[in-house]
């Protein structure tokens, strides 16, 4: 099901693409300030690889699925209806901020000990992340970037939601754990694993709404056990 689209073509891809810019300029500017050097060659991989991925699930998107773009332009705490996930997004908001100026402060103070190929590996896991959230989108058009119930909102439960119910946070998790690696950071490991166990926080926030909000909910959380990790939890 495709829900309609508020704005113009010409508007959504102008939000979209000066979001767009924003974000790959403020990384940039997290990596590299705290680092205070541009031979950061980890931060400059892991910016390019970032920047690319994000570009092209916007530009996919804008062409295939422009109402799922436009429902994810509101973000962070401010767009949060319930309270419990102002709070949420708050905590993810900071740690994500630290898991990505870190590795920088580590590099100028101590340099950076990982090896090359961990960090390749950790951007190739990262990518994964990334493809694991796209896949996610693509199959559900009401993945919006805040919980809510839209008028017509159904259930899905295929593709990878028939895997695990929150598939798109299962690639969220992945990539965050994978970016200590491609940063070639060891102090931003604890932010990393704080901001995956904020998602799980998130998550089961989320379903005692959808519970509540979405007929079927209950019903396919029995249909599909696991949340997070197949087989696992």
């Amino acid at each position: 099901m495709t829900v309609p689209t508020h704005l113009s073509p010409d508007e959504l891809r102008r939000k979209v693409w000066q979001g767009q810019l924003k974000g790959i300029v403020g990384l940039w500017l997290l990596l590299m300030l705290p680092a205070w050097s541009l031979s950061f060659w980890q931060g400059w991989l892991f910016w390019l690889v970032f920047s690319v991925s994000t570009g092209f699930i916007s530009f996919y998107f804008l062409k295939h699925d422009p109402a799922l773009i436009e429902t994810r332009l509101k973000a962070g705490p401010t767009a949060e209806r319930e309270p419990s996930q102002k709070r949420i997004q708050t905590a993810a908001s900071v740690a994500a901020c630290a898991m990505v100026v870190v590795p920088g402060i580590e590099r100028h103070l101590t340099g950076l000990p990982l090896p090359f190929s961990v960090v390749v590996l950790g951007n190739i896991a990262f990518l994964i992340g990334i493809w694991i959230v796209f896949l996610a989108f693509r199959e559900n058009t009401h993945a919006s970037s805040i919980i809510e119930v839209k008028s017509g909102q159904n259930v899905i439960a295929t593709g990878p939601y028939g895997i695990v119910r929150h598939p798109m946070y299962s690639g969220c998790v992945l990539a965050f754990i994978a970016s200590f690696l491609a940063l070639g950071s060891v102090w931003s490991l604890p932010f990393a694993v704080a901001l995956s166990l904020v998602i799980v926080v998130r998550l089961l926030d989320e379903e005692k709404y959808l519970k509540a909000n979405l007929p079927g909910y209950t019903a396919y959380c029995r249909q599909v056990r696991c949340r997070l990790i197949p087989s696992v939890w």
